[in-house]
C-alpha cells in the first residue's frame, strides 16, 4: 500500500486536527499540527501541535501536565484534516473544562463546569483572560470596549500611552515610569490578542537575537 499523501500546502503546512476522547468518543478541542509535530506524535505517541499565536512546537500538557496519549491518528478523505483519539490525562481546555467546546452559541450557556483550575504562568492566564473579553459585553468591561471600538481605537491608546512613557522618562520619575510601562505593555498586549498573536512569540523572537548585532539584525530587515 502506497503512502498517503498529507495535503500540507493547503493551509500554509499546517493541517487541523480535531480530538477525541478515546472511551467517550467527546469532541475535547481542536488546533493545528506542522509536519513535524505530526512526526513527534507518531515517535512518541503523545499529542504535539503547533501554535499559531506562540509560532512553534508545543506538547500538550507541557505546562499544565496535562497530557494526551495518542491511541489512534485518522485522516480524512481529502487528506488535509486528521482526528486524534486520545487519551486525556486532566482536562483538554486552558479553562479547566474537559473539553475546549463548552460554551452554547445560540445562548451564551455554559454546558460543562470547571474540574481543575488552571495553573498557568502570568502572562498566559492574561492572555487568555484578553481573548476572552472579545465576547464580553463592551459595557461592563474596558478591553472589550476597545475590542468593540476597532482596531484603530486599540492603536490609538497604544501610541498614547507611548508618548505618557516617554514624558514619565524625561521626568525621571520612577513610580511614574514603571506605572506608564506597565500601560504601554498592557495595551501592547491588547493588540497582540487582537490579532491573536502569544506575548511568547515576542519573547521568542527576542531570544531569536540574542547575541546578534543590533546593526546586523537592522540590516537584515532592509534587505
Amino acid at each position: 500500500m502506497s503512502e498517503i499523501k498529507i495535503e500540507w500546502e493547503k493551509n500554509g503546512g499546517l493541517i487541523p486536527v480535531i480530538v477525541q476522547d478515546e472511551e467517550t468518543n467527546e469532541v475535547l478541542m481542536m488546533a493545528y499540527m506542522n509536519e513535524e509535530a505530526l512526526n513527534l506524535t507518531k515517535s512518541t505517541k503523545f499529542a504535539h501541535y503547533f501554535s499559531r499565536s506562540k509560532n512553534r512546537l508545543w506538547k500538550k500538557g507541557e505546562s499544565s501536565g496535562h497530557t494526551q496519549e495518542v491511541k489512534e491518528i485518522l485522516i480524512d478523505c481529502d487528506n488535509d484534516t486528521l482526528l486524534l483519539k486520545v487519551k486525556q490525562n486532566g482536562v483538554a481546555c486552558h479553562t479547566g473544562r474537559k473539553s475546549c467546546f463548552f460554551t452554547n452559541l445560540e445562548n451564551n450557556e455554559e454546558m460543562c463546569e470547571v474540574e481543575i483550575e488552571p495553573n498557568y504562568n502570568f502572562l498566559d492566564n492574561l492572555y487568555h483572560t484578553l481573548l476572552e473579553r472579545k465576547s464580553a459585553d463592551p459595557k461592563s468591561s474596558y478591553v472589550a470596549s476597545l475590542y468593540h471600538k476597532g482596531e484603530n481605537s486599540i492603536l490609538k491608546k497604544v501610541v498614547e500611552e507611548a508618548g505618557e512613557l516617554s514624558f514619565a522618562i524625561k521626568d525621571d520619575d520612577k513610580d511614574e515610569i514603571i506605572y506608564e510601562a506597565a500601560d504601554l505593555l498592557f495595551h501592547s498586549l491588547i493588540a497582540l490578542a487582537y490579532k491573536n498573536i502569544h506575548p511568547e512569540s515576542i519573547l521568542n523572537e527576542l531570544k531569536r537575537r540574542e547575541g546578534v548585532s543590533g546593526i546586523t539584525e537592522k540590516n537584515n530587515r532592509t534587505k
